[in-house]
């Protein structure tokens, strides 16, 4: 490994907020977990070794009750959860999220490592409220944990079958012909312009084989259009005087139709553009 990334942060709290910002990150865990369709997961509370205590720095005493309060939080929580004696940090112990992979192996991702060292380090100080001098504690939080190694859990988790939200291509326009090429990125503006991601396959190949490599990517929506589509789509030649500007622009509104299949195979038909657009938004928000 030459690098990672991670989604670090850190937070110096009083020893005894301890057990309320545990229960705190872990609502934002849990949150993220469900966002990303995570169902399958268990929290390790990493403690010491208690054959090996010289590996570790800190007082016994803020050791004691730190894995006290995380054991606490973890009791509450409605995640399955098991200790993981040893694995703590030398610098304090840690609440990890375990996930599971399509294999049945587990990958730390997020976690939270409270830390007694680094206040000591840097000399760090705060007055308590009866104007006493006090060390706080630092939490050192990760929700996603190393980002790669999150998208690698990510991707096995839906077998790269992402949801519409987390697609990287949401829609992929198929022009059948070369001649509906210029109706087909005038969709793909139209669909980008509501922040839906779109790409047009211009190649010159078959429609099946168009259609057959975005089932192979698994872009979850494909608009098909061909003769069919721009003829219902075109406004009658009986307004000669309106210019091209407007005709494009009432065809931009709401006179648009493609033909849409999804990954999955299945034929929705022909349909508004408008009212797929409204579609897609909707499933987009509700995510799952």
């Amino acid at each position: 490994v030459r690098s990672a990334t991670i989604d670090d942060t850190h937070t110096f709290v009083r020893h005894q907020q301890i057990e309320e910002e545990y229960q705190r990150i872990l609502d934002l865990i849990k949150k993220i977990m469900s966002d990303f369709g995570f169902k399958k997961y268990k929290m390790r509370v990493s403690t010491r070794d208690v054959k090996h205590k010289g590996k570790y720095l800190g007082e016994e005493t803020l050791w004691r009750k730190a894995e006290v309060a995380i054991q606490k939080v973890a009791q509450k929580s409605d995640i399955d959860w098991y200790l993981g004696p040893g694995e703590a940090a030398f610098y304090g112990p840690k609440l990890d999220i375990m996930i599971e992979d399509a294999i049945g192996r587990e990958w730390q991702c997020s976690t939270a490592q409270l830390d007694f060292v680094q206040p000591v380090n840097f000399d760090m100080k705060y007055i308590d409220e009866k104007g006493k001098e006090q060390k706080p504690a630092v939490l050192h939080i990760a929700i996603l944990g190393s980002i790669e190694r999150f998208m690698g859990v990510l991707i096995e988790h839906y077998a790269g079958k992402f949801p519409l939200w987390l697609s990287p291509v949401q829609v992929k326009v198929i022009p059948i012909a070369d001649r509906h090429r210029e109706y087909a990125e005038n969709v793909a503006k139209i669909l980008s312009a509501d922040n839906i991601r779109t790409e047009v396959d211009s190649r010159n190949e078959s429609m099946q084989g168009k259609i057959r490599d975005a089932a192979l990517q698994k872009v979850p929506y494909m608009g098909i259009i061909g003769d069919k589509e721009v003829t219902r789509s075109v406004i009658p030649s009986v307004y000669p005087e309106r210019s091209r500007r407007e005709v494009e622009g009432s065809r931009s509104q709401q006179k648009l139709f493609i033909s849409i299949r999804t990954r999955e195979g299945k034929d929705l038909g022909q349909i508004n553009l408008k009212e797929f657009i409204s579609k897609l938004l909707q499933e987009i928000e509700k995510k799952y």
